[in-house]
């Protein structure tokens, strides 16, 4: 396999003394996992950050081989991680991602959808301005893995995103990440806790 294409990393572990592997979200050939030789250096450390829109370059010489992957930044998050409620949400929209997505597989509304989330975060004033739009996400992630997710990005008062929000705990924890290693929904209480303290 070799692939060239915009990704989104979404998660990333230590491999060794200096090398990561890396999840990433693509819009044609969905999540990819992939060894960064140095990801853990001086020089790639900043652009391993989840939520980074980076230039993927992939690369493996057999389909059971784990792919060698080369990253180019492309856009960083790096400089909202150290406001409190920005990073929850990049944390969490990336945790969700890379937990409840198989490999391989294509969601392409999910790449542009999880894209176009992180921008908002990043961009918008408040969390006022993005917190619909996460909340949209959760329901688009649902609907493309088979376990409903109707209704549309909500809308309105911030108090009515809120309880959308709540509303789909269950559902996310139910259908998304049970039997899943970690407790990737902590992520999502501490976010919530922090959108509840601005309501």
């Amino acid at each position: 396999m070799h692939l060239r294409a915009p990704a989104i990393l979404i998660a990333a572990r230590p491999h060794g003394e200096t090398a990561v592997v890396a999840r990433l979200l693509t819009a044609e050939h969905g999540v990819v996992a992939a060894y960064v030789a140095g990801g853990r250096g001086r020089l790639l450390r900043p652009v391993i950050i989840p939520g980074n829109l980076v230039e993927l370059q992939l690369a493996a010489k057999s389909d059971s081989q784990l792919l060698f992957a080369k990253l180019e930044l492309l856009e960083s998050r790096g400089p909202w991680l150290t406001e409190p409620l920005p990073a929850a949400a990049i944390g969490w929209a990336c945790a969700l991602t890379a937990t409840a997505l198989p490999e391989r597989q294509a969601y392409p509304p999910l790449y542009e959808a999880l894209a176009g989330l992180l921008s908002a975060v990043c961009l918008s004033p408040s969390a006022r301005g993005w917190a619909g739009a996460l909340v949209g996400y959760e329901t688009l992630l649902l609907r493309e893995l088979g376990y409903g997710g109707e209704g549309a990005r909500p809308q309105g008062e911030f108090g009515d995103i809120l309880t959308a929000m709540d509303q789909l705990t269950a559902p996310l924890d139910h259908y998304l990440l049970a039997d899943r290693r970690g407790d990737v929904m902590a992520a999502r209480a501490r976010l919530r806790e922090l959108l509840g303290r601005i309501a």
